[in-house]
C-alpha cells in the first residue's frame, strides 16, 4: 500500500535584505523536528527584497504564489501555508488573498499575535528576557502599522503587566501607537535610569540597526539624550525557539482543518 504523502508546509516571511537569510536558516531546523515527512518551503512576500537579493547577492527567493504553484504542478493538493507576521496586518491579508486564489487549496496558520492565549505564550516566552532585567525598564520595539491591528501591541503590553512586570513597555517604530515619545516620557516618569531595548521583530534587521541602535534619531539616542543607560538585545525574535514554538502550534491547527 503505498504510503500517502504528507502536506507540504510553506513558511511565508516578509523578508528583509538585512540578516534575515540567517534567522530564517536558524528556525528552519525546528519545524523540520516539529514536523517530520512534511517538506518545508519558504515564500518571501516582498518583491523589493528578492528583486535586491538577486541582484546584490545572486540569492533566488520565491513569492508565495510562485511556491504554491509549483506544489500544485508537483500533484499535492493540499498545502499549509504558514505566516510569519506577528500580527494580523496588512502583509498577512495579502497573504491570505494570494493563498486563497492559489492552484493548491490552502489552510492558513496565522500569525503570532492572533487568539488571546498567544499572547500569554508570547509573554510567558519572552518572560526569562524580562526576568532578568533589575533595576531597568524593558522597551519591546515593534514595526507598527496603520492597520486597525495596530491595537496587538497595546493589547500584549496590557497581558505583560497583568502577569506583574510592571517595568515593561511596547512601543513601535512606525505607523501607529506607542510611539517612541510616548514610551521615553513615560519611563522617564517612572524613575528608572536604566532601559533595555528589545526588538520586538522576527528579524533584528534595517529597524533594529537605524531606528532602534542608530547614533541619531533612534530610541537609544532618544533615551540617552535624557540621561538614561542603554542596552540593547540584538536579536529578533526568529532565535527564540518558545517563540518558533508559537507558530508551530498555528501549523498544528492549521493541519487540523485540512480533511484527511
Amino acid at each position: 500500500m503505498k504510503q500517502s504523502v504528507k502536506i507540504p508546509i510553506v513558511l511565508a516571511a516578509f523578508g528583509t535584505t538585512s540578516r534575515a537569510l540567517a534567522t530564517y536558516e536558524h528556525m528552519t531546523p525546528i519545524f523540520k523536528e516539529r514536523f517530520p515527512g512534511h517538506e518545508i518551503h519558504w515564500a518571501y512576500s516582498s518583491r523589493m527584497v528578492r528583486d535586491w537579493l538577486k541582484r546584490d547577492k545572486g540569492i533566488e527567493l520565491h513569492h508565495p504564489g510562485k511556491v504554491l504553484a509549483d506544489l500544485a504542478a508537483a500533484g499535492h493538493g493540499w498545502a499549509v501555508v504558514q505566516s510569519l507576521h506577528l500580527i494580523c496586518g496588512h502583509e498577512f491579508y495579502r497573504l491570505a488573498e494570494e493563498a486563497r486564489t492559489s492552484p493548491v487549496r490552502t489552510a492558513m496558520g496565522l500569525p503570532l499575535l492572533t487568539e488571546p492565549e498567544d499572547y500569554s505564550a508570547v509573554a510567558g516566552a519572552l518572560e526569562k528576557s524580562i526576568e532578568s532585567a533589575v533595576d531597568e525598564a524593558v522597551v519591546l520595539v515593534g514595526h507598527g502599522t496603520d492597520h486597525p491591528a495596530w491595537t496587538a501591541y497595546t493589547a500584549l503590553n496590557q497581558v505583560l503587566m497583568q502577569r506583574n512586570q510592571a517595568n515593561i513597555h511596547v512601543g513601535v517604530v512606525e505607523d501607529g501607537f506607542p510611539d517612541r515619545d510616548e514610551v521615553v516620557a513615560r519611563i522617564c516618569r517612572s524613575g528608572y535610569a536604566r532601559v533595555r531595548l528589545i526588538p520586538f521583530m522576527l528579524v533584528a534587521g534595517v529597524h533594529f540597526q537605524e531606528d532602534m541602535a542608530g547614533a541619531e534619531d533612534s530610541w537609544k539616542s532618544a533615551f540617552e539624550e535624557k540621561g538614561l543607560a542603554v542596552s540593547l538585545e540584538s536579536t529578533g525574535l526568529g532565535y527564540h525557539e518558545d517563540i518558533t514554538g508559537i507558530f508551530c502550534d498555528h501549523i498544528r491547527s492549521a493541519l487540523d482543518v485540512i480533511p484527511r
